[in-house]
């Protein structure tokens, strides 16, 4: 296991994050703690969750976990999130000092711990003005009850106006953004990652393997069966394999994913997850699993680092269509151009 700084922060954690959103709806607690176990058998310290995550039952099985193990609270970084609709009263929603400081002190009851190390806003709230949010965070920071502000689902602007205004302000700054970002999905590229290269904050990103399309399960114009996204929701999860499916894009990334995986005897999941945490500002990618069997897979991915050829072929497999205006030179064609 490799590791870096938290963002801008002395805090070092590991390349590779557990996430936990299966915790309590598709893996069980027993199968729960086990992924956790091996985690850290395998040198990992940073673990996300978010309090709507089987509706608080992920930081509860969390929650367990380290009380069996009372060694263990200091070796790990444990982040969390509130933002989302926790009750059916106006106010156990959004980001306001009124809601954050239930969500708070309900994550921290759930999780039986008295501090959270990194504590994330999981969107923007359109109706609380963000200094609001930022002050709750600074006293928070005062309280001992948090070390480290993070948000996730920001745009470019709203990433950049909380990091200015954190500064002007004298607040404890955002080290931390949360975005989908893997080889299917590269829009962050456009204005979050040269926000966060400016600012010093690190990346997390989630979906990494873009809802299992970079494990190699899926083929084209075939409906894939069994334990996939599509399973939980078949509405849904139909409509985004047709629109997927449909783009000679998708096809182009996963073929270059495949021949690079072959060549290197691993699996399509570590090639993409390796590609990924060497993107600029990446500090850990957060990882989703089932089972034990997918976690080991994409722990596989530890220390995998791709030659430069190989990442250029990705790189440039994945290149996002994009217009001349604004994000390339006007008058000069850039669709399809690597950024």
């Amino acid at each position: 296991m490799e590791f870096r700084t938290l963002g801008g922060t002395g805090t070092v954690v590991s390349t590779l994050c557990l996430g936990t959103m299966t915790f309590g709806n598709e893996s069980e607690e027993s199968v729960s703690h086990a992924q956790l176990d091996r985690f850290l058998e395998v040198g990992g310290n940073f673990i996300d969750t978010a309090n709507v995550y089987s509706r608080g039952i992920s930081e509860e099985i969390i929650g367990r976990w380290l009380g069996k193990r009372p060694d263990v609270r200091d070796r790990v970084v444990l982040a969390t999130k509130g933002r989302f609709p926790m009750g059916d009263g106006p106010n156990d929603v959004g980001l306001s000092r009124v809601s954050l400081t239930r969500a708070l002190e309900a994550s921290l009851r759930r999780l039986g711990v008295e501090s959270i190390d990194l504590y994330q806003a999981h969107a923007w709230d359109p109706l609380t003005p963000i200094e609001e949010t930022l002050r709750f965070y600074d006293d928070a920071v005062s309280a001992g009850k948090i070390r480290y502000v993070g948000v996730s689902n920001f745009t470019g602007w709203q990433l950049q106006k909380a990091a200015l205004l954190t500064q002007h302000l004298g607040l404890p700054p955002v080290v931390t953004l949360q975005p989908q970002y893997n080889l299917l999905v590269r829009d962050i590229e456009f204005e979050l990652v040269p926000v966060c290269e400016n600012e010093n904050i690190g990346i997390l990103p989630w979906s990494p393997l873009a809802g299992g399309w970079l494990t190699g399960k899926y083929e084209r114009n075939s409906v894939p069966t069994g334990a996939t996204r599509l399973g939980e929701n078949p509405a849904r999860g139909m409509e985004a394999y047709e629109g997927r499916n449909r783009e000679d894009r998708t096809w182009r990334v996963i073929d270059a994913v495949r021949a690079i995986a072959d060549g290197r005897g691993v699996s399509t999941s570590q090639v993409a997850l390796a590609w990924l945490n060497d993107r600029s500002a990446v500090t850990s990618v957060i990882l989703g699993a089932r089972t034990i069997a997918q976690l080991d897979d994409n722990l596989g991915s530890a220390g995998l680092h791709l030659a430069a050829e190989e990442t250029e072929r990705l790189t440039t497999a994945s290149a996002p269509i994009i217009s001349d205006y604004p994000y390339g030179r006007p008058g000069v064609g850039q669709r399809g151009r690597s950024i």
